[in-house]
């Protein structure tokens, strides 16, 4: 038991390995340790061994270890910000207990290519996290919702407002079973104003909060990204704002809500937007790939067909990139000694880059940017992402073994600890996979989940 009298938190005792990152990027894989003290998992998953050049981690992860091991999650939420919330906390330790509505899974099982019918998106969200149903709506799965939340630190939801209150599951009643509770609410525009009961997805979020409108080209239309761009950004902030939260109950002993609109976070990392506006009036235009604060900063296109991205956001830099292509007198101009200056001179600056640069070869573009000291990035693909040497020293894309559909290459955990790291466990499991084990863990006997069943809450 723990301090406050709770179960502990499980880890698998699976005969498995796991996967961890050290500083130097390094795969690490140890055997997996059995634990009777704790409540069993899925299997873990091996990852293939370090390769001839890669250095030998000084710490590994394993089950039930990692920097948050003893941290207990239930993800209640859906598409996306919510469930990534949740799989960034388990790839570092936590136990996360995926709860779905028995007849309406987690839609992003059902998003993007499948193969074998199995939804490969899920595998990488679902990652780290055991899978139960529970129908929240029905008098048993409330209750049962109850008791589960009375053994956890953490729940994220993302239901409109009012839609826990509605089934009896509000704060008052998650923080009466669980004082300690950190409860993380994601909604598109937060628990109040007159937006909240607004149905909402990222796309609203990154055309309200003035992305959209500064992406794309000057004379065409504002572009959305084709990605979850301000749900991952929206889950990352969640993460902090869950650990924030539990450091605060670290000191005063009681949990809290995280009220989390996913409208807020992408419009934090746009900038000094809201500053500019107010104190200057000014709104910025879309510039395609050019900066209004400096240049030379585009894509250019080689006598090979590739692109390449070239940033000179420092004087050094720019002044390195001018002399390379040949143009060393531009040093000499005036303007020349400030980004915003560059910026007032860029078709000229982009004229002799972009010219140099479409007379060669992008690998030769490529080393003589690395001789010089300068900045420059080919634009790939995911085709050139998994073929990179830097991506796989730092084994950026890992393998993970998953028994449904064999190895599987996602991206890895998001840094390297020296000492705790954290690692992929498993992939994404099949819908309710661990019901009946997590309610047999929790107390309920066989007639009692029985009766949930008969009642349509599982």
């Amino acid at each position: 038991m723990t301090p406050d009298g709770r179960r502990p938190p499980s880890c698998s005792g699976g005969a498995g390995s796991v996967s961890g990152r050290s500083p130097q990027g390094a795969e690490r894989t140890t055997a997996a340790l059995p634990d009777p003290g704790h409540r069993s998992a899925p299997e873990e998953t091996p990852r293939r061994a370090p390769g001839p050049t890669e250095a030998t981690a000084p710490a590994e992860a394993r089950p039930g270890q990692g920097p948050l091991a003893g941290l207990r999650v239930l993800d209640l939420a859906t598409l996306f910000a919510g469930p990534l919330t949740a799989t960034l906390l388990g790839d570092f330790g936590a136990e996360v207990v995926k709860v779905e509505h028995p007849g309406r899974p987690d839609p992003s099982r059902g998003h993007g290519p499948a193969k074998d019918g199995i939804g490969l998106w899920w595998k990488l969200l679902g990652r780290n996290k055991r899978t139960m149903t529970l129908d929240l709506s029905t008098p048993g799965g409330r209750d049962t919702l109850l008791r589960l939340a009375a053994t956890a630190d953490v729940v994220i939801e993302n239901f409109r407002p009012g839609t826990l209150e509605k089934w009896g599951l509000g704060w008052p009643e998650l923080a009466a079973a669980n004082p300690r509770l950190v409860l993380a609410r994601v909604t598109a525009f937060g628990q109040h104003g007159p937006y909240a009961h607004r149905p909402g997805f990222g796309t609203l979020a990154e055309a309200m909060s003035g992305f959209a409108a500064i992406t794309g080209e000057p004379d065409g239309p504002p572009t959305l990204p084709p990605f979850g761009l301000a749900d991952s950004i929206a889950a990352l902030t969640c993460a902090y704002a869950v650990m924030t939260a539990l450091a605060g109950r670290d000191r005063t002993g009681h949990g809290q809500v995280v009220d989390l609109a996913i409208v807020e976070p992408i419009l934090t990392v746009l900038g000094p937007h809201p500053l500019w506006y107010d104190q200057l009036g000014y709104v910025q235009p879309r510039t395609g790939n050019r900066s209004a604060n400096n240049a030379p900063r585009n894509t250019y296109r080689t006598a090979d067909g590739r692109w390449l991205a070239v940033s000179a956001s420092a004087q050094s830099i720019a002044e390195r990139v001018v002399r390379l292509v040949g143009r060393p007198e531009l040093i000499a101009e005036p303007w020349f000694a400030t980004g915003a200056g560059r910026a007032r001179h860029v078709d000229v600056l982009d004229e002799a880059v972009g010219g140099w640069i479409a007379r060669h070869k992008a690998e030769e573009v490529v080393a003589a940017f690395e001789d010089a000291e300068a900045a420059v990035a080919q634009v790939y693909d995911i085709r050139d992402v998994m073929a990179d040497p830097q991506f796989a020293a730092l084994d950026t894309v890992t393998e993970v073994e998953d028994p449904e559909l064999g190895p599987l290459r996602m991206q890895n955990i998001l840094f390297r600890l020296s000492e705790t790291p954290g690692g992929i466990r498993w992939a994404g499991r099949p819908h309710g996979a661990d019901t009946d084990e997590v309610l047999t863990e929790l107390g309920l006997t066989e007639a009692e989940i029985t009766a949930l069943r008969t009642e349509g809450a599982l």
